[in-house]
């Protein structure tokens, strides 16, 4: 039998695989970073030369700068309601035992597993219907049905770290139950919203199936990225997907920063 490798070397294999998986996944990710600052109009090797002409020019597009003012406001929009509606639901699953509970788990958590492409179409039937196709309206209803999954999973695990007793104590004090949830219940999930409410953002910022799908002429981003690739290369395509990647590694990032935060508890350097 052949002897087991030491404990060190087991160690040092993991992290090769590690490493060698993260760069699998994130090197077409750098090469778009990489080539946005290239000179060249095409990507190419040698390296043309480091400019910000790209850049320069999705700031002077008005098609681009439009296109992200509405991704700012679905993304804002997006996170402010699924924030709202997640620490509704993971309340009203964490407070109180009904019947269909565990229905009404997998109602929430379904939008997510569904295909983008299934759900772009069932959202586009839908929203056709009710008057709601082409707004941006119907793009933050949309990512709002994603995103509310994730906000309430957050929520949720924070709220299970709330003692039984603790706002049962408020109300034996003479709090109303109101009165109760503002003064305990959401001091104490603080850290969840905040991380809700970031990651929520990052989840609508980068997608872009079912924004292609009801937003009609209202492009966000991601949607213009795909609009390019459909007619002449462009090199602003990788300037814009810089932004995008950029903008939403910050938000997770920011997510990140909250999560696991107790309460009175500064949070930790992402």
């Amino acid at each position: 039998m052949n002897p087991r490798p030491s404990p060190q070397i087991s160690r040092v294999l993991q992290y090769l695989w590690l490493g060698g998986l993260f760069a699998f996944i994130a090197t077409p990710i750098l090469v778009i970073v990489v080539f946005s600052f290239d000179t060249n109009r095409f990507p190419s090797i040698p390296f043309g030369g480091f400019s910000l002409q790209w850049h320069r020019a999705i700031l002077a597009d008005d098609m681009v700068r439009q296109a992200a003012l509405n991704t700012l406001i679905v993304a804002g929009g997006t996170a402010v309601l699924s924030t709202v509606l997640g620490f509704a639901a993971a309340y009203l699953d964490y407070r109180y035992r009904f019947r269909g509970k565990t229905v009404f788990s997998l109602l929430v958590a379904i939008p997510p597993a569904v295909p983008a492409t299934i759900l772009g179409m069932a959202m586009l039937a839908f929203l056709s219907r009710i008057g709601l196709f082409g707004q941006l309206e119907a793009i933050i209803a949309c990512h709002v049905a994603i995103a509310t999954s994730f906000s309430m999973a957050i929520i949720r695990l924070r709220l299970g770290e709330l003692g039984p007793d603790l706002e049962q104590a408020a109300w034996n004090l003479g709090a109303p139950p109101g009165v109760a949830l503002v003064r305990v219940v959401l001091p104490f999930c603080k850290s969840a919203l905040v991380a809700s409410f970031f990651l929520s953002a990052a989840v609508s910022f980068d997608e872009f199936m079912v924004a292609w799908f009801v937003g009609g002429l209202h492009e966000t981003l991601p949607v213009r990225v795909l609009n390019l690739l459909q007619g002449q290369v462009s090199p602003k395509i990788n300037a814009i997907g810089t932004l995008v990647l950029v903008v939403s590694v910050a938000l997770v990032l920011l997510a990140q920063r909250f999560v696991g935060v107790r309460a009175g508890q500064k949070p930790s350097a992402p």
